[in-house]
């Protein structure tokens, strides 16, 4: 397959705030330290929508403009791809609680916000985009079904995709069933030619064996592998860590059930 080019990251989650405070925990320089992420008001929304969105929009909002501004691209001028392994954790407690107090009227507002698509909505309020936008959802795997989409979807239209996976962590008694502990969220700028000295990394899903029923490798550092193992969007981490220690070979993401994505992975500087 024709490789692609990282021209931006965005990353938010436990203990980290940037692409580049990553970098350095990816690389081994700093010692990873577990925290709870921490989320900057989304300025862009207009009030009102300001004041619906739930912390996985801010989180979302948050690293997708942080692509775009280190890839140096307007946030209304990519297509985009958003995923997540589900809706909004908040929220569905919410409304589960109603439904089994016997509330059935539920509040539109809430359901419209409860679902895994809402995000694409208020990127599109935020920037103003009107490009295509895409949503993909498949559990654990979801991180490497968005990128696939988006893949797929930036060798259809030859023009810059912004991939956004998220997840949400749910509150008590939903956390029983999903233990998702925090929010986590990543963007990559993806383009299929690359501003002169601008892209990070080249990707190339693998043509000779795309897929393979082995897992991946586990992260250098015991407390990262963890956080990609609790968090679906933080699945993303052995790639992101390539790309900040600029390895040249391939790497595995969890996908489907025993199908395991491989990827490419060379630094471009």
């Amino acid at each position: 397959m024709h490789p692609v080019y990282v021209e931006g990251i965005g990353v938010l989650g436990p203990g980290i705030q940037s692409w580049q405070e990553a970098v350095y925990l990816l690389k081994g320089e700093h010692t990873y330290l577990p925290g709870k992420a921490i989320l900057s008001s989304p300025e862009s929304l207009p009030p009102a929508e300001r004041r619906r969105a739930s912390r996985g929009v801010m989180a979302a909002l948050q690293v997708g403009y942080a692509a775009c501004a280190m890839a140096g691209i307007l946030p209304a001028e990519p297509a985009s791809v958003f995923a997540s392994s589900g809706g909004d954790g908040d929220i569905c407690n919410a409304i589960c609680s109603a439904m089994a107090a016997g509330d059935h009227l539920i509040s539109p507002t809430q359901f419209h916000n409860s679902v895994h698509n809402a995000i694409s909505g208020y990127w599109g309020i935020a920037t103003g985009a009107m490009a295509p936008s895409s949503v993909v959802s498949a559990y654990d795997g979801s991180f490497a079904a968005g990128l696939l989409e988006a893949v797929s979807l930036l060798l259809t239209l030859r023009t810059p995709v912004l991939l956004v996976a998220s997840d949400q962590d749910y509150p008590f008694p939903l956390y029983a069933a999903r233990p998702v502990p925090d929010i986590f969220a990543v963007a990559l700028l993806l383009t299929v030619t690359p501003q002169p000295g601008n892209a990070l990394a080249q990707i190339r899903i693998s043509g000779d064996m795309p897929f393979v029923e082995r897992p991946g490798q586990a992260m250098s550092d015991a407390q990262l592998d963890d956080l990609s193992r609790a968090i679906p969007a933080a699945r993303c981490l052995p790639l992101l860590q390539s790309i900040a220690r600029r390895d040249t070979g391939n790497i595995v993401l969890e996908y489907l059930p025993s199908q395991y994505l491989v990827l490419e992975v060379a630094p471009c500087r």
